[in-house]
């Protein structure tokens, strides 16, 4: 599994686990929190996908290292974790 892809896979998991079976804040189950991953997810659609768009990309990410599944606007997945 490429290095970017597995970091981003670690680091999702462990905030999840640390968050139900240590910190226990209560934050996934808050209205205001998806709204703001919302709102957060929109902005880093546009920003991101001008950054890593394939024709004059800005942020150059090398095969090795992610998956090389880009989506929305030419994004890489692993971008969203």
């Amino acid at each position: 599994m490429p290095e970017y892809t597995l970091a981003t896979l670690v680091a999702v998991v462990a905030v999840v686990a640390i968050e139900l079976s240590w910190a226990r804040t209560g934050i996934f189950r808050q209205a205001q929190y998806w709204l703001a991953m919302a709102i957060v997810f929109g902005f880093q659609v546009l920003v991101d996908g001008w950054l890593t768009k394939l024709v004059d990309p800005i942020v150059l990410y090398s095969p090795r290292h992610f998956l090389g599944v880009r989506f929305p606007l030419d994004i890489p997945i692993e971008d969203f974790g």
